[in-house]
């Protein structure tokens, strides 16, 4: 089983923050691979799928952004199955690369992000793959939370919603366990 968390806050005040760039690309992966709805599962929205004969689960925590590790929760039944070093990757805004840019990473630290370092601590390790999308530098003057729950400009929001089928066949790379052409291919 393979496993996409996209970071994000739940409700519809949040739908066009920066923050909920992780939301996005799971909700166009989940259209562009036909996996149905989200279901409510614990503390997160998932849905499954086969994906390039792979079972996939694309999973939405809606525990807000700083808690996002108490969705992986639902793994805890599913531990054989599932090595995250290998099988997770999540998905994430990145206020430090400009609007548009992607990195993919096979693993690495928080960089700040709350986020992810709650998806560290339940899982215990930084050993899991991330792709970081770019929501633009925080102008001088701001605070950092501001500027991650502010909602993007139009022309932002579109770059980075024309970016969204490419993540796709990053995400479809990254499920035939070819981390490095991954990087080499959609690193941008």
């Amino acid at each position: 089983m393979h496993v996409i968390l996209g970071l994000g806050n739940p409700g519809p005040d949040y739908d066009a923050n920066r923050h909920n760039v992780g939301w996005w690309v799971v909700d166009r992966l989940a259209y562009d691979w036909d996996l149905g709805p989200f279901e409510r599962e614990g503390r997160a929205r998932l849905a499954r799928g086969t994906v390039q004969d792979r079972d996939v689960t694309l999973v939405k925590p809606t525990t807000y952004m700083n808690r996002s590790g108490q969705a992986l929760r639902f793994l805890a039944d599913e531990v054989e199955v599932f090595d995250p070093t290998r099988q997770l990757m999540v998905v994430v805004d990145d206020a430090a690369l400009e609007v548009g840019r992607v990195r993919f990473r096979p693993f690495g630290g928080a960089g700040g992000h709350n986020g992810l370092k709650s998806v560290t601590g339940a899982l215990g390790s930084e050993e899991y793959a991330r792709c970081r999308v770019g929501v633009g530098r925080m102008p001088d003057g701001w605070d950092l939370a501001d500027w991650v729950l502010s909602d993007m400009p139009a022309e932002d929001e579109e770059t980075v919603v024309k970016l969204l089928p490419e993540l796709t066949h990053a995400m479809e790379s990254w499920l035939q366990d070819d981390m490095d052409a991954v990087m080499n291919r959609f690193n941008r």
